[in-house]
C-alpha cells in the first residue's frame, strides 16, 4: 500500500491525527450539554433553542472569518489561536459551573452565571469555527501528493467518523460530569493546540507538487522523507 511507504509517514500520521483531534475538541458535548443547561436555569426549550441558534451563528461567522484569513495569516496561527481560545473558554466554563453549581452539581445556577456561561460558549464556537472546524477538511487536500491524495482523504475522513460514533455513546456519561467534561476537552486541546505547534508545517504558499520541501524541512519529518529530499535536490 502505497501510502504506508515510509516516505508518507507524515501524510498518514496527519490523516490520522487531524480528523481524531477534531472530535476531542468537545464540540459535540459542548452541542449537546448546553441546551440542557439552558433549560436546567428556567429558560425553557424556546431559551435553549435560541441559545442554540446563537451558537450555531457565531460558528458560522468565525468559519467565514477563517475563510477569509487562512490565506494571510496561515493554517498553523488559526489552529493555534483558535486552540489557546477553546482552552480557555473549557477552563473558564469548568470553573464558572464548579463555583456556582459545587463540586457535586446540585445546586441552581442563577441566569447571571448562565449568560456567563453562554459568552464563554460562543467564544469557544469562535476558537473552534476558526481552527478545528473547517481546518480539518482543509489540511488533507493540501498535505496528500496526487499519488496518494484519494487514499489519504479517504483514511481521514473515515477516522473522523469512526471517532465520532465511538465517542457518541459517551456523551450523556460526559453530561454527568457536570464541570469536569470541560476540564476533560480541555485536556485534549492543549494536547492537540501542542502536537500543532510541533508537529504541523505551514503549507501556506507551497504548490501542491512541492509540498515535500515542508516536510523535509520540518525538525521530526525530515528523516522520513530524506530520500524524496534527495531525490529533488533539496539542500
Amino acid at each position: 500500500m502505497t501510502i504506508s511507504e515510509r516516505k508518507y509517514r507524515p501524510h498518514l500520521v496527519m490523516a490520522f491525527a487531524i480528523p481524531f483531534f477534531q472530535q476531542l475538541t468537545g464540540i459535540n458535548i459542548v452541542a449537546f450539554y448546553s441546551p440542557n443547561l439552558f433549560q436546567s436555569v428556567g429558560l425553557g426549550n424556546s431559551g435553549a433553542l435560541l441559545c442554540a441558534i446563537i451558537l450555531g451563528l457565531v460558528n458560522l461567522a468565525s468559519i467565514l472569518l477563517s475563510a477569509a484569513f487562512v490565506d494571510r495569516f496561515g493554517r498553523r496561527f488559526l489552529f493555534i489561536t483558535g486552540g489557546i481560545l477553546m482552552l480557555f473558554c473549557l477552563i473558564a466554563m469548568s470553573a464558572v459551573l464548579a463555583l456556582v453549581t459545587g463540586v457535586d452539581g446540585t445546586k441552581n445556577i442563577s441566569k447571571a452565571n448562565a449568560i456567563l456561561v453562554l459568552v464563554f460558549l460562543c467564544f469557544y464556537a469562535a476558537g473552534f469555527g476558526m481552527s478545528w472546524g473547517p481546518l480539518t477538511w482543509l489540511i488533507p487536500s493540501e498535505f496528500f501528493p496526487l499519488k496518494i491524495r484519494t487514499t489519504g482523504q479517504s483514511i481521514a475522513v473515515g477516522v473522523q467518523f469512526i471517532t465520532l460514533f465511538v465517542l457518541s455513546p459517551f456523551l450523556t456519561m460526559f453530561c454527568h460530569f457536570k464541570f469536569g467534561a470541560f476540564l476533560f476537552y480541555a485536556f485534549w486541546v492543549k494536547l492537540m493546540t501542542l502536537f500543532i505547534i510541533f508537529f504541523l508545517p505551514e503549507p501556506k504558499g507551497i504548490a501542491l507538487e512541492s509540498m515535500h520541501i515542508i516536510w523535509g524541512k520540518h525538525w521530526f519529518w525530515k528523516r522520513f522523507v530524506k530520500e524524496e529530499v534527495h531525490n529533488n535536490n533539496l539542500p
